[in-house]
């Protein structure tokens, strides 16, 4: 099969292959060809000079929102997976049983940027979550929908990934637990992980994480007082080191309310570094705090977590979540998909979920990316200099 790009000589960091090296990357028929140095080039190949950028496989935001124009709370995923590196958008439950048609007729197959989903078990995901009305759609039982959740995750297996649901004062009310078992329920007759949203108590973080099950996720994991997974003595909870142990996952989801410096610190400062890294990118934070994809994997960065470690929990570790192994790896015949950064030197000022205020000396800068094999940038940036095949 001939060549139809090939990425010359950037520094690959492929966690799924422990790869840290200076290579080139190959891409043919959408997917990854091969990897190694001084690769061939045919007459058609599009060659680009990336020796000064780091390559990963294409980063996927394990936590979005870009139900757009479904929703009040959807951005456009086109638009920001241009800017924010990210080649897989994984939506989290802004979409039900009752319009998840509608999602993907009109946003997921049009979309030039994979996008998958959680499927949320109330009937009409997270309808009402806008800069005036926010209403907790989980608080309302009767918006519950298993039989139809069911359904429709059976329907939509190419794109259904699991369930959510969100529990908590902001999202649940007093239902307190119940949604909870109720989606879990649902998982479970699909064989589906579930992704579960915590806010403020009720329910508490201890009583979420007792009822995950091996696979399940946890997002807004690393959120800050009330419902954080670090004890006031600055030490991981037993009940999180216990559901490490079984298999539950733990995303950040940073998102408007749900990271904090403070927690981090502690989680870091223990060894507890975060499963994934996602953004939970809305519309009410997309212009701060979260931002984007790279602006929180720089804040790991800042605090002293490998980039290394960061980019697995962006590639490798999200694909494996998702149980989507020809993702988040550039191993030939994986998914032809990659992401260019770089990392900038200087001060930056980053803010997490509460206004806390961190000065960072790096910051990580989407580039460019490649999207089922080719070449797909907002502009022909004269950065990426096309070498004769």
């Amino acid at each position: 099969m001939p060549i139809d790009l090939i990425l010359r000589g950037g520094r690959v960091i492929d966690p799924s292959q422990k790869l840290d090296a200076v290579t080139d990357v190959a891409f043919a028929g959408g997917k990854v060809a091969m990897v190694g140095s001084e690769l061939k080039a045919g007459p058609g190949t599009d060659v680009r000079d990336v020796s000064d950028y780091i390559v990963t496989p294409g980063l996927i935001d394990l936590h979005t929102h870009v139900y757009w124009g479904g929703t009040s709370l959807g951005i456009d995923a086109e638009e920001f997976c241009r800017t924010s590196g990210v080649t897989t958008a994984v939506d989290t439950g802004s979409a039900g049983p009752g319009n998840f048609a509608g999602f993907r007729k009109h946003v997921i197959e049009p979309s030039q940027v994979r996008i998958l989903a959680y499927l949320h078990v109330s009937h009409a995901g997270i309808y009402g979550f806008s800069h005036r009305v926010m209403v907790g759609e989980s608080e309302e039982m009767r918006l519950m929908n298993p039989i139809d959740a069911v359904k429709v995750a059976e329907a939509n297996r190419d794109l259904i990934v699991g369930i959510k649901v969100r529990v908590g004062l902001h999202a649940s009310g007093t239902s307190g637990i119940v949604p909870l078992e109720i989606a879990l329920e649902v998982a479970e007759e699909v064989g589906m992980p579930l992704m579960a949203h915590i806010d403020h108590p009720p329910p508490s973080y201890e009583e979420v994480l007792a009822r995950l099950r091996p696979g399940d996720v946890l997002t807004h994991a690393f959120r800050p007082f009330p419902n954080t997974p670090a004890t006031a003595q600055g030490t991981v909870k037993r009940v999180v080191l216990e559901a490490r142990e079984r298999g539950v996952l733990f995303d950040i989801g940073h998102g408007k309310g749900s990271f904090a410096f403070k927690t981090a610190r502690a989680m870091l400062a223990n060894g507890f570094y975060p499963d994934t890294i996602s953004s939970d990118v809305h519309a009410l934070c997309i212009d701060g705090p979260a931002f984007d994809q790279v602006t929180t994997m720089s804040k790991f960065l800042c605090m002293g977590m490998p980039l290394p470690d960061v980019v697995a929990a962006s590639t490798v570790n999200a694909a494996m979540a998702l149980r989507r192994p020809e993702l988040g790896s550039l191993k030939p015949g994986s998914a032809g998909d990659a992401t260019l950064i770089s990392v900038e030197q200087g001060r930056f000022d980053y803010v997490d979920a509460v206004g806390e205020q961190l000065i960072g000396d790096r910051k990580i800068v989407s580039e460019g990316v490649v999207i089922a094999g080719r070449w797909w940038h907002p502009k022909q940036s004269p950065k990426f200099k096309q070498l004769a095949g």
